[in-house]
Protein backbone atom coordinates (compact mmCIF):
# COMPACT_ATOMS: atom_id res chain seq x y z
CA UNK A 1 0.00 0.00 0.00
CA UNK A 2 1.59 3.23 -1.05
CA UNK A 3 0.37 5.28 1.71
CA UNK A 4 1.45 2.79 4.03
CA UNK A 5 5.93 1.98 3.77
CA UNK A 6 7.35 -0.22 5.50
CA UNK A 7 11.18 -0.32 5.11
CA UNK A 8 13.92 -2.28 7.65
CA UNK A 9 17.58 -1.40 8.89
CA UNK A 10 18.96 -4.73 10.11
CA UNK A 11 16.65 -5.85 12.71
CA UNK A 12 14.63 -2.70 13.23
CA UNK A 13 11.61 -2.18 10.79
CA UNK A 14 10.01 1.41 9.83
CA UNK A 15 6.45 1.71 9.07
CA UNK A 16 5.71 5.11 7.57
CA UNK A 17 2.28 6.89 7.45
CA UNK A 18 2.71 8.45 3.55
CA UNK A 19 0.22 11.19 2.64
CA UNK A 20 2.47 14.04 3.34
CA UNK A 21 0.47 16.67 0.95
CA UNK A 22 -2.99 15.82 3.23
CA UNK A 23 -0.84 15.83 7.18
CA UNK A 24 -1.06 12.28 7.21
CA UNK A 25 -4.70 11.70 7.11
CA UNK A 26 -5.47 8.06 7.90
CA UNK A 27 -8.48 6.98 5.28
CA UNK A 28 -10.47 3.49 5.74
CA UNK A 29 -8.36 1.21 4.08
CA UNK A 30 -5.03 2.55 5.96
CA UNK A 31 -6.60 2.00 9.14
CA UNK A 32 -7.04 -1.73 7.71
CA UNK A 33 -3.33 -1.50 6.31
CA UNK A 34 -2.13 -1.78 9.72
CA UNK A 35 -3.90 -4.51 10.70
CA UNK A 36 -2.17 -6.39 8.00
CA UNK A 37 1.12 -4.72 8.08
CA UNK A 38 1.88 -5.50 12.07
CA UNK A 39 0.84 -9.32 11.67
CA UNK A 40 3.07 -9.76 9.26
CA UNK A 41 5.80 -7.87 11.00
CA UNK A 42 4.97 -9.46 13.99
CA UNK A 43 5.63 -12.47 12.30
CA UNK A 44 8.92 -11.92 11.11
CA UNK A 45 11.44 -13.58 13.66
CA UNK A 46 14.03 -11.14 12.06
CA UNK A 47 11.88 -8.03 13.28
CA UNK A 48 13.33 -7.68 16.51
CA UNK A 49 11.54 -3.76 16.99
CA UNK A 50 9.51 -1.26 14.65
CA UNK A 51 9.25 2.29 14.65
CA UNK A 52 5.80 4.25 13.74
CA UNK A 53 6.29 7.92 11.78
CA UNK A 54 4.59 9.56 9.59
CA UNK A 55 6.27 11.75 5.90
CA UNK A 56 7.10 15.15 5.69
CA UNK A 57 6.44 17.82 8.80
CA UNK A 58 3.79 15.75 10.25
CA UNK A 59 3.38 12.15 12.23
CA UNK A 60 -0.75 12.07 11.45
CA UNK A 61 -3.39 14.99 11.58
CA UNK A 62 -5.76 11.93 12.51
CA UNK A 63 -8.48 10.04 10.31
CA UNK A 64 -9.42 11.48 7.02
CA UNK A 65 -12.62 13.90 7.43
CA UNK A 66 -13.07 14.63 3.30
CA UNK A 67 -13.76 11.00 3.17
CA UNK A 68 -16.21 10.89 6.29
CA UNK A 69 -19.51 11.68 3.80
CA UNK A 70 -18.19 8.28 2.02
CA UNK A 71 -17.70 6.11 4.56
CA UNK A 72 -18.94 7.41 8.17
CA UNK A 73 -21.75 9.36 7.16
CA UNK A 74 -24.23 7.58 9.22
CA UNK A 75 -24.83 5.71 12.45
CA UNK A 76 -23.97 2.22 10.79
CA UNK A 77 -20.92 3.18 8.82
CA UNK A 78 -19.53 5.17 12.13
CA UNK A 79 -19.78 1.93 13.60
CA UNK A 80 -18.27 0.14 11.44
CA UNK A 81 -15.70 2.75 10.87
CA UNK A 82 -14.85 2.65 14.72
CA UNK A 83 -14.37 -1.05 14.68
CA UNK A 84 -11.75 -0.80 12.10
CA UNK A 85 -9.68 2.50 14.02
CA UNK A 86 -9.65 0.03 16.74
CA UNK A 87 -8.60 -2.99 14.72
CA UNK A 88 -5.83 -1.27 13.39
CA UNK A 89 -4.54 0.61 16.60
CA UNK A 90 -5.04 -3.02 18.25
CA UNK A 91 -2.32 -4.52 16.08
CA UNK A 92 -0.16 -1.86 17.10
CA UNK A 93 -0.87 -2.19 20.67
CA UNK A 94 -0.50 -5.85 20.68
CA UNK A 95 2.16 -6.76 18.20
CA UNK A 96 4.43 -8.50 20.50
CA UNK A 97 7.76 -6.69 20.11
CA UNK A 98 8.79 -3.29 20.92
CA UNK A 99 7.12 -0.71 19.16
CA UNK A 100 8.57 3.23 19.54
CA UNK A 101 6.12 6.51 17.71
CA UNK A 102 7.97 9.29 16.07
CA UNK A 103 5.99 12.15 16.34
CA UNK A 104 6.62 15.77 14.59
CA UNK A 105 4.05 18.33 13.07
CA UNK A 106 0.63 17.85 13.52
CA UNK A 107 -0.04 14.32 15.54
CA UNK A 108 -4.04 14.73 16.74
CA UNK A 109 -7.60 13.50 16.96
CA UNK A 110 -6.87 9.49 15.01
CA UNK A 111 -3.22 10.33 14.49
CA UNK A 112 -3.12 10.72 18.61
CA UNK A 113 -4.62 6.91 19.32
CA UNK A 114 -2.31 5.62 16.64
CA UNK A 115 0.85 7.37 18.69
CA UNK A 116 -0.69 6.24 22.28
CA UNK A 117 -0.77 2.82 20.52
CA UNK A 118 2.77 2.24 20.57
CA UNK A 119 5.25 1.57 23.24
CA UNK A 120 6.85 4.40 23.53
CA UNK A 121 6.27 7.81 22.51
CA UNK A 122 9.70 10.21 20.78
CA UNK A 123 8.72 13.70 19.85
CA UNK A 124 10.44 16.42 18.34
CA UNK A 125 9.66 19.41 20.18
CA UNK A 126 7.47 21.09 17.49
CA UNK A 127 5.22 18.20 18.02
CA UNK A 128 1.80 19.94 18.30
CA UNK A 129 -0.92 17.02 20.16
CA UNK A 130 -4.43 17.20 20.85
CA UNK A 131 -7.90 15.62 20.27
CA UNK A 132 -10.28 17.16 19.06
CA UNK A 133 -13.40 14.99 19.34
CA UNK A 134 -15.40 17.90 21.14
CA UNK A 135 -15.05 20.04 17.99
CA UNK A 136 -16.61 17.32 15.91
CA UNK A 137 -19.44 15.75 18.51
CA UNK A 138 -17.57 12.60 18.43
CA UNK A 139 -16.83 10.45 21.55
CA UNK A 140 -13.37 8.98 21.61
CA UNK A 141 -13.46 5.34 21.29
CA UNK A 142 -13.18 3.17 24.18
CA UNK A 143 -9.72 1.51 23.34
CA UNK A 144 -8.22 4.95 22.68
CA UNK A 145 -9.92 6.33 26.12
CA UNK A 146 -8.32 3.65 27.82
CA UNK A 147 -4.94 4.34 26.66
CA UNK A 148 -5.35 8.02 27.12
CA UNK A 149 -6.34 7.47 31.29
CA UNK A 150 -3.22 4.54 31.79
CA UNK A 151 -0.51 7.59 30.29
CA UNK A 152 -1.70 10.65 31.73
CA UNK A 153 -4.21 9.91 34.69
CA UNK A 154 -7.84 10.95 35.00
CA UNK A 155 -7.93 14.57 35.15
CA UNK A 156 -5.41 14.77 32.25
CA UNK A 157 -7.65 12.92 29.91
CA UNK A 158 -10.45 14.58 30.99
CA UNK A 159 -9.22 18.13 30.26
CA UNK A 160 -7.92 16.92 26.94
CA UNK A 161 -11.11 15.23 25.78
CA UNK A 162 -13.29 17.61 27.51
CA UNK A 163 -11.05 21.08 25.85
CA UNK A 164 -9.97 19.62 22.81
CA UNK A 165 -7.19 22.25 23.27
CA UNK A 166 -3.65 21.18 21.37
CA UNK A 167 -0.72 20.80 23.37
CA UNK A 168 2.99 20.94 22.93
CA UNK A 169 5.87 18.50 23.14
CA UNK A 170 7.15 20.00 26.35
CA UNK A 171 3.58 19.70 27.86
CA UNK A 172 2.84 16.00 26.79
CA UNK A 173 6.45 15.29 28.29
CA UNK A 174 5.37 16.98 31.60
CA UNK A 175 1.82 14.84 31.70
CA UNK A 176 3.17 11.49 30.40
CA UNK A 177 2.00 11.54 27.11
CA UNK A 178 5.40 11.52 25.83
CA UNK A 179 8.50 9.62 26.62
CA UNK A 180 11.44 11.80 24.97
CA UNK A 181 11.75 15.24 23.36
CA UNK A 182 14.34 15.88 20.88
CA UNK A 183 15.40 18.07 17.86
CA UNK A 184 16.08 14.43 16.10
CA UNK A 185 13.43 12.13 17.56
CA UNK A 186 14.09 9.52 15.06
CA UNK A 187 17.38 9.56 15.36
CA UNK A 188 17.00 8.71 19.10
CA UNK A 189 14.23 6.66 18.24
CA UNK A 190 16.19 3.84 16.05
CA UNK A 191 18.59 4.10 18.73
CA UNK A 192 16.96 3.05 21.17
CA UNK A 193 15.39 0.34 18.60
CA UNK A 194 18.54 -0.68 18.16
CA UNK A 195 19.22 -1.43 22.03
CA UNK A 196 16.18 -2.87 22.32
CA UNK A 197 16.79 -5.67 19.33
CA UNK A 198 19.63 -6.93 21.20
CA UNK A 199 17.70 -7.68 24.28
CA UNK A 200 15.40 -10.62 25.18
CA UNK A 201 12.04 -10.57 22.65
CA UNK A 202 10.24 -13.49 24.58
CA UNK A 203 11.13 -10.83 28.15
CA UNK A 204 9.70 -7.91 25.80
CA UNK A 205 6.68 -10.01 24.62
CA UNK A 206 5.68 -11.34 27.75
CA UNK A 207 6.21 -7.94 29.39
CA UNK A 208 4.12 -5.86 26.86
CA UNK A 209 1.48 -9.00 27.38
CA UNK A 210 1.45 -8.61 31.15
CA UNK A 211 1.57 -4.03 31.69
CA UNK A 212 -0.79 -3.83 28.68
CA UNK A 213 -3.68 -6.32 30.71
CA UNK A 214 -3.24 -4.99 33.40
CA UNK A 215 -3.52 -1.60 32.42
CA UNK A 216 -6.23 -2.05 30.27
CA UNK A 217 -7.85 -4.09 33.05
CA UNK A 218 -8.41 -7.53 31.33
CA UNK A 219 -5.49 -9.37 32.74
CA UNK A 220 -6.14 -13.27 32.31
CA UNK A 221 -3.97 -15.14 35.01
CA UNK A 222 -4.02 -18.77 32.92
CA UNK A 223 -2.65 -16.34 29.94
CA UNK A 224 -0.28 -14.88 31.98
CA UNK A 225 1.21 -18.06 33.15
CA UNK A 226 1.83 -18.99 29.91
CA UNK A 227 3.63 -16.76 28.86
CA UNK A 228 6.12 -17.01 31.99
CA UNK A 229 6.31 -20.24 31.80
CA UNK A 230 6.89 -20.53 27.89
CA UNK A 231 10.06 -18.14 28.61
CA UNK A 232 11.08 -20.45 31.20
CA UNK A 233 11.30 -23.51 28.95
CA UNK A 234 12.57 -21.31 25.95
CA UNK A 235 16.06 -22.34 24.31
CA UNK A 236 16.64 -18.03 24.87
CA UNK A 237 16.65 -18.72 28.55
CA UNK A 238 19.31 -21.34 28.54
CA UNK A 239 21.10 -18.89 26.01
CA UNK A 240 20.88 -16.30 28.59
CA UNK A 241 22.38 -18.45 31.41
CA UNK A 242 25.28 -19.53 29.43
CA UNK A 243 25.96 -15.85 28.13
CA UNK A 244 26.20 -14.60 31.86
CA UNK A 245 28.43 -17.84 32.79
CA UNK A 246 30.47 -17.09 29.86
CA UNK A 247 30.55 -13.00 30.51
CA UNK A 248 29.70 -12.58 27.01
CA UNK A 249 26.10 -11.13 25.40
CA UNK A 250 23.70 -13.23 24.65
CA UNK A 251 22.16 -14.29 21.01
CA UNK A 252 18.66 -14.31 21.42
CA UNK A 253 16.65 -16.55 18.64
CA UNK A 254 12.58 -15.32 20.71
CA UNK A 255 12.35 -19.23 21.02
Amino acid sequence: MADLLVTTDGPVATVTVNRPALRNSVTLAMWSGFVDIFARLGADPAVRAIILTGAGADFSSGADIGEFAAVRDDLDQSKAYEVAVDAGCAAIAHVAKPVIAVCRGYTLGGGAHLAMSADFRFAAPDTKFGIPAARLSIVYGEQATRKLLALVGLTEAKRILFSAERFDAARALEIGFVDDVSDDPLAAAHAFAAHLAGLAPLTQAGAKFILNSAAFGDLDEGRVDAVIDAASASEDYAEGRRAFAEKRAPRFVGA
